[in-house]
């Protein structure tokens, strides 16, 4: 990818933002267990509200974007893309900044309103960020520059728990383990907010977007539920693996270890994102697709491990996960180029190691849940891709529609939480925990069925 000095350096300022909101995300799965020390008592459902909190926000954020868009007008584009990312950037320093009063107080409410206030943050900073991305440089080349940027997203998910669980876990102890951590966090978004004003970024022309519908397109009404499906799956097994691998049935890991097997599964999807980019192009022959992947393949392996070394990580202990890259490789392969091909298989993957996950024990059980970041990671491009092709006039209506669907990430979570208290786990030694994954099995269920044949459609006519 080809950049002069006027696209490199916006590029650089923006890609900073994806990486941001990648760690934050990621960090909840690190505050997650904290909080079940702080509040030992507290169900499971209850606990796993932290991501409906968050993951609501971006529901009612979206929800308040696209009815004050009916008009045909976009707020954004009245407001200013800028000015949009400003007011992200500003509005996620508060939701972290709240963390602090929120240590003091130790109720666990003003904990959910913190993530609150930074997930509609967040909802504004994807609403600006992700076109402007594309308006920066060549039309062109406004996929590449995304994927770039969604690259640097996974980085951010790869790195929270390595970085979060050393402050959480480790560096700081009790109060002052989510106290600090915070306040730093709010000092980083401040910084980038300021370094966003001062950076030259150019701003589209308006096209008023008239009127549209577009929820007469089935595949779109059907990527809509693929979308709640994915995020919500994704969202509630990284939310529970550090819990998960500290199961006596697993591998009575303690935090401080398993923070290690978080990142890896988020690095999983950040390997599958470069390894799809490579497979889902049509511009080289499949021999020169296969040879570029392994090589991207073995890279992505080194790097987690650099990324993972330490002392309490064993990385001769390792060497699955790059058993793990060569089969997503491998599916990849047999997908070929096709998006709705993939989708399907990838999701028939994520449901054969989610057996091992509710069946297993040890090893098998671990890696199991970790190699589905693999197979999660084109998803969320590929449901997106095919939901909104063919929409035509409807495209920018069906998309933030789509945005909206992030809410799964705030409903299944807890949803699994409750199946985890209804099942009456109270020691690690129940297999009430295992079953609880069945309900993200349902979810991948419903994105095979997607990928084979939901995203399948006819031409509208009107």
């Amino acid at each position: 990818m080809r950049f002069n000095r006027a696209t490199a350096y916006p590029m650089v300022v923006l890609t900073t933002l994806f990486f941001m909101w990648g760690f934050m995300t990621v960090m909840n799965d690190v505050l997650i267990p904290h909080l079940r020390t702080v509040f030992p008592d507290m169900p499971w459902w209850q606990t796993l509200s932290v991501n409906l909190c968050f993951f609501g926000a971006y529901f009612f954020g979206s929800l308040a974007y696209y009815l004050n868009s009916q008009g045909g007008v976009d707020p954004i584009a009245r407001f200013g893309y800028k000015r949009a990312l400003i007011a992200g950037l500003l509005l996620s320093a508060c939701g972290t900044a709240l963390f602090v009063p929120a240590s003091y107080i130790n109720l666990f409410a003003f904990y959910l309103l913190a993530l609150f206030v930074l997930g509609l943050g967040f909802t504004l900073l994807q609403i600006a960020a992700n076109p402007f991305v594309a308006i920066i440089g060549a039309p062109e080349g406004a996929s590449s520059r995304l994927n770039m940027a969604q690259a640097f997203n996974s980085l951010g998910t790869t790195l929270a728990p390595i970085i979060g669980g050393t402050l959480i876990f480790s560096d700081f102890k009790g109060d002052a383990a989510v106290r600090w951590p915070y306040v730093a966090f709010t000092v980083l978004l401040l910084l980038q907010a300021v370094w966003v004003y001062f950076t030259t970024l150019p701003e589209p022309p308006h096209v008023s977007a008239g009127k549209s519908n577009a929820l007469r397109h089935p595949q779109l009404r059907w990527g809509m539920v693929a979308i709640f499906c994915y995020v919500g799956a994704e969202v509630a097994i990284g939310s529970l693996i550090i819990s998960f691998l500290g199961l006596d049935s697993v591998m009575s890991m303690p935090e401080g270890s398993a923070k290690h097997f978080l990142s890896l599964y988020w690095g999983g999807a950040m390997t599958g994102r470069f390894l799809g980019a490579i497979a889902l192009s049509r511009g080289m022959s499949a021999t020169q697709r296969s040879l570029v992947m392994l090589a991207l393949g073995a890279g992505m392996f080194v790097l987690l491990l650099a990324v993972n070394a330490n002392s309490t990580f064993a990385l001769e202990n390792a060497w699955p996960m790059a058993v793990l890259i060569a089969a997503n490789l491998l599916a990849f392969v047999v997908a070929g180029p096709n998006p709705s091909k993939a989708l399907g298989l990838f999701a028939v993957a994520a449901m054969g190691l989610l057996g091992f996950v509710i069946m297993g024990e040890g090893a098998w059980a671990m890696w199991a849940v970790i190699a589905i970041g693999l197979f999660n990671s084109i998803m969320w491009s590929n449901i997106f891709t095919l939901a909104i092709d063919g929409l035509g006039n409807d495209t920018s209506q069906g998309s933030s529609l789509l945005v909206m669907m992030i809410v799964g990430g705030a409903l299944i979570p807890p949803l699994q939480g409750a199946v985890i208290d209804v099942l009456g786990v109270q020691k690690v030694t129940t297999m009430g925990f295992h079953i609880s994954f069945v309900l993200p099995l349902l979810c991948y269920a419903f994105l095979a069925w997607y990928g084979f044949k939901g995203s399948k459609h006819s031409p509208i006519t009107t």
